[in-house]
């Protein structure tokens, strides 16, 4: 089975033989979500669709209903 360094964490993940590029995989070690980008040799990127927490960016755009502000 064909493996790739996880870029989080470092670790081997495996992927499967018959994966193309734009297959989504999980990390067992650190549970990142990862895709193939790249199959001789298999290259691994985090997915733009990963678990993380939302920036802060993503907070400027609530509207507040204290009149405070």
């Amino acid at each position: 089975m064909p493996s790739s360094i996880c870029p989080e964490c470092h670790e081997e993940v495996y992927v499967d033989a018959e994966s193309e590029q734009g297959t989504e995989v999980r990390c067992d070690e650190c549970g990142a979500k990862l895709v193939v980008v790249g199959l001789d040799p298999i290259e691994l990127d985090l997915s733009d669709e990963s678990d993380e927490v939302a920036s802060g960016d993503d907070f400027d755009d609530y509207e507040y209903d204290d009149s405070r502000y």
